[in-house]
C-alpha cells in the first residue's frame, strides 16, 4: 500500500522562522528606513556612493537583526556576562594597545581591520545591567545599585579616556536607563538632576570666564572645551569651530515649513554643512524637506519608540522588560543629541542619526539593537500561542 505525503511548500518550511515577529515594530523599521534612504539619497547622491553604501549597510543590518531575533532572551541573558567581560577587556587592550586616529585612541587592530570595541558596550552594558537585577529580583537593596553604579562607571570611564564624550555619553544614557527601570528612587534621581540644572545656569553665566584662552577646565581636553565655548556663542570663531553649528542653523532656518525641494538644497550641494552624509544630515534633511520632513521623521521615531516601550511593558521577565525599555529610551537619546547638537543646543559630539546618518559599524548597532527588541516581542508572542 502506498502513502502520498504532499511535499511542504517553501513558505511553510520558512513560515515558523518568522512566527511571531512583531508587526507594528517592523512596520515602524520599514518607515524610518525609506525615509533614511530618501533623505540619503537626496543629501548625498553627489557624493561617491554614499547612497549605495547606506543601501547595502541597511541591508547588513537587517540580517544582524534577523539572525539576532532566531535567539531567545533566555540565550541573550546567559551571553551578557561573556559579553561584557569581553568587551572591557578590549577597552583595556585599546588604553595600551589602540591604533590612535585624529588625536583620539579609539581602534583597535586584530588582523586586517581595526574595530571600534566601545561600540560592544552600547549592547553589552545594559545586557550586563538587566542581567544584574535579574539575578536580583525581589531581593534589591541599596549596595545591589552600587554594584550596578559600577558596571557602569568603568566602561564610560575607559571610553571618556579614549576620548569619545559622544559614545560615553550613549553608553552611560544606555545603563542609566536600566538602572531606573530596576526602580531607583526619585530621592536619588532628583538630587542629580538639580545639581546639573545649577550646573548649566553657572556655566552659561560665567561663560565670559571660563572660555578665556589661558583658562584651564582640568577635567576637559582643550578640543573638548572648545566644543563647549563654540556652543555657548558659535560667533566667536564663524570660520573655525564655529562653523559646523552656524551652518547647521542656517541650513534648518532656510527649510521653512516645506523645505526647499527633493535634491534642491543649496546649503547642502553647495558643501557649507560639514559632514552632511553622517553627522550633521539632520540639517540636510531639514533644508530640503523642511519643517514637514521633519514632523514626517519624528512620528516614525515615536512610533518606534512607543512600541519599543509596549514590548518592554509585556515582557515575560525582569531582564526583558529591562532591556527592551532601555533600548527603547536609547533611541530617543540618538535623535535628541543629534538634533540637539546640530541645531546648537547641545555641544558637537560626534552622534549619528539612527536610519538616517551614514555609518556602517552604527547601523550593525542598530540593527543588533532592534533584533534583541525582536527577539522580547517573539518570545512574549510565542509564549502565548
Amino acid at each position: 500500500m502506498n502513502v502520498a505525503f504532499d511535499k511542504p511548500s517553501l513558505w511553510q518550511r520558512v513560515r515558523p522562522i518568522f512566527q511571531g515577529f512583531d508587526g507594528p515594530l517592523a512596520l515602524s523599521i520599514l518607515l524610518l528606513c525609506g525615509m533614511g534612504l530618501v533623505v540619503m539619497y537626496s543629501a548625498g547622491y553627489d557624493n561617491g556612493t554614499r547612497f549605495g553604501d547606506h543601501a547595502r549597510n541597511m541591508a547588513l543590518a537587517a540580517g544582524v537583526l534577523f539572525l539576532v531575533a532566531q535567539i531567545s532572551p533566555q540565550r541573550l541573558m546567559a551571553l551578557a556576562v561573556p559579553l561584557y567581560t569581553l568587551g572591557v577587556v578590549l577597552l583595556l587592550a585599546v588604553e595600551f594597545f589602540g591604533v590612535t586616529k585624529k588625536g583620539a585612541t579609539r581602534w583597535l587592530h586584530i588582523g586586517v581591520i581595526d574595530i571600534q570595541p566601545s561600540e560592544v558596550l552600547k549592547i553589552a552594558l545594559p545586557l550586563m545591567l538587566a542581567w544584574w537585577f535579574q539575578r536580583r529580583e525581589g531581593q534589591l537593596r541599596m549596595p545591589d545599585f552600587a554594584v550596578a553604579a559600577l558596571l557602569l562607571i568603568v566602561p564610560v570611564g575607559l571610553v571618556m579616556k579614549q576620548p569619545d564624550l559622544g559614545t560615553a555619553l550613549l553608553i552611560l544614557a544606555a545603563g542609566l536607563y536600566v538602572i531606573f527601570f530596576a526602580g531607583l528612587s526619585f530621592k536619588l534621581i532628583v538630587p542629580v538632576v538639580a545639581v546639573g540644572a545649577v550646573a548649566i545656569v553657572a556655566l552659561v553665566a560665567s561663560e565670559s570666564t571660563l572660555c578665556q584662552p589661558d583658562f584651564d577646565w582640568r577635567i576637559l581636553h582643550d578640543y573638548q572645551k572648545h566644543r563647549v565655548c563654540t556652543l555657548l556663542d558659535p560667533t566667536q570663531d564663524p570660520l573655525g569651530k564655529g562653523f559646523h553649528i552656524i551652518q547647521g542653523m542656517i541650513a534648518i532656518g532656510s527649510g521653512g515649513l516645506t523645505g526647499k525641494g527633493f535634491m534642491q538644497g543649496t546649503q547642502t550641494h553647495l558643501e557649507f554643512i560639514p559632514e552632511r552624509t553622517t553627522d550633521f544630515i539632520f540639517a540636510a534633511l531639514s533644508e530640503e524637506f523642511g519643517f514637514a520632513g521633519f514632523i514626517a521623521l519624528m512620528l516614525g521615531f515615536l512610533f518606534l519608540i512607543f512600541r519599543a516601550l509596549m514590548i518592554a511593558a509585556e515582557a515575560p521577565t525582569l531582564f526583558a522588560r529591562l532591556l527592551a525599555g532601555s533600548i527603547a529610551l536609547s533611541f530617543f537619546t540618538y535623535c535628541f543629541v543629534n538634533m540637539g547638537m546640530v541645531s546648537g543646543i547641545l555641544p558637537v559630539v560626534g552622534v549619528p542619526l539612527p536610519f538616517v546618518s551614514y555609518g556602517g559599524t552604527a547601523m550593525i548597532t542598530l540593527g543588533l539593537s532592534l533584533g534583541i527588541l525582536m527577539s522580547i516581542a517573539k518570545s512574549r508572542r510565542l509564549m502565548q500561542s
